[in-house]
């Protein structure tokens, strides 16, 4: 098998958001580090280090959070509903909501992102919930 081949078989587009989800964890606390990459050549051990558990951790919370969304899609989609359904629309809309919020009054994009994922779930539960008891109410009076 010629080595692109492998190397295709081997390598997914989803490693690039893993790689570009570490330099920007690397990178921030770099930046942090130094006051701006002008200062850069004062990089300690410590602080390289702890820019690449940054990047690491980056990395974790990228997974995570894309995982969870996309299993939630999937599973969605598998208990019979369309993506373009409303109990489905409602806490990514809520989520996406919650993180441009909190940017935009705080412009902390960790502080924006764990929002936006924390109102993703309430709103997921509430959903799930509110559907679950309808349906209940659905079965009960036929």
């Amino acid at each position: 098998m010629p080595l692109h081949r492998r190397l295709s078989d081997r390598l997914r587009p989803w490693y690039l958001l893993d790689v570009l989800a570490f330099l920007f964890g690397a990178s921030s606390t770099l930046w942090r580090a130094a006051d701006g990459f002008g200062e850069l050549a004062a990089l300690t051990p410590l602080t390289a280090v702890t820019a690449v558990v940054s990047g690491l951790l980056a990395v974790v919370v990228l997974r995570f959070t894309v995982g969870n969304l996309w299993a939630y899609a999937v599973e969605y989609a598998n208990a019979g509903g369309q993506w373009t359904d409303l109990p489905f629309l409602v806490p990514v809309g809520s989520g996406l909501a919650g993180l441009l919020l909190t940017y935009a009054t705080t412009s902390n994009l960790g502080a924006a992102a764990w929002a936006g994922f924390w109102a993703f779930v309430v709103a997921a539960g509430v959903v799930a919930a509110a559907v679950s008891l309808a349906a209940g109410y659905s079965e009960a009076s036929a």
